[in-house]
């Protein structure tokens, strides 16, 4: 695949034309190259040829760092869910994902072959935005992450959301976001009516061999 980078993404070209596109969000301090030695290893269908989009967060100051200025796709003031969330900051950056969205059906990839995805902070700002969807995509998908803005989600939720097919996938042993974070994201989009597939390995704040099997067949299903 050919590499190209901006300051907003790095950009993996498939050598045919691009017919599905996956907009993956890094987590907080990596920057868009940081799931790219990933793409190699999902060995999708020869039919399927993806466009992958890893854009890159901007810098801004953490608070939960001390205030220290790191990519980020919001400020984190603590990770207990009931603790101020940056509201702002979150929407941004969710308009931001939905921004590269549009790019890419612009250029001709139809929303029923794109798939948003992120880890931890990339998949909260994926979370939020695939609930608020105005028309289904193929997919999201949130790595070892969990839900914010919670509270707002029952007046929000679209039927869109609701439509869009969801990977989750935790570690067990995660020390960053522990694993009820993200199962209670789980249950509650559930209760909420969303089409969450849900996976757990026995690993911390990482992605694992069998976790990118799974990514594997779940992208080969919802690009198929």
């Amino acid at each position: 695949m050919k590499m190209t980078e901006t300051a907003a993404a790095v950009v993996l070209e498939p050598p045919q034309p691009a017919n599905a596109a996956v907009i993956w969000l890094h987590g907080l301090g990596a920057d868009g190259h940081d799931f790219v030695p990933i793409v190699p290893e999902l060995r999708l269908p020869a039919a399927v040829h993806v466009r992958f989009i890893f854009p890159n967060a901007p810098v801004r100051p953490v608070t939960l760092n001390g205030g220290l200025p790191m990519r980020a796709w919001y400020d984190i003031k603590s990770l207990t869910r009931g603790d101020l969330q940056d509201d702002a900051g979150i929407r941004a950056s969710a308009a931001t994902l939905m921004g590269f969205v549009a790019e890419q059906i612009k250029a001709g990839i139809p929303r029923s072959r794109i798939v948003i995805a992120g880890f931890s902070q990339g998949g909260a700002i994926t979370l939020h935005a695939v609930c608020r969807l105005d028309a289904p995509l193929a997919g999201a998908m949130a790595l070892s992450t969990y839900l914010p803005l919670h509270d707002t989600l029952p007046k929000e939720l679209t039927d869109a959301g609701r439509a869009t097919p969801i990977l989750m996938c935790h570690g067990t042993a995660d020390p960053v976001l522990p694993l009820t974070l993200g199962s209670d994201s789980r249950d509650g989009l559930r209760g909420w009516g969303c089409r969450v597939d849900w996976h757990q390995y026995v690993m911390g704040h990482s992605v694992s061999a069998d976790e990118i099997g799974d990514i594997s067949r779940w992208l080969s299903t919802v690009l198929a």
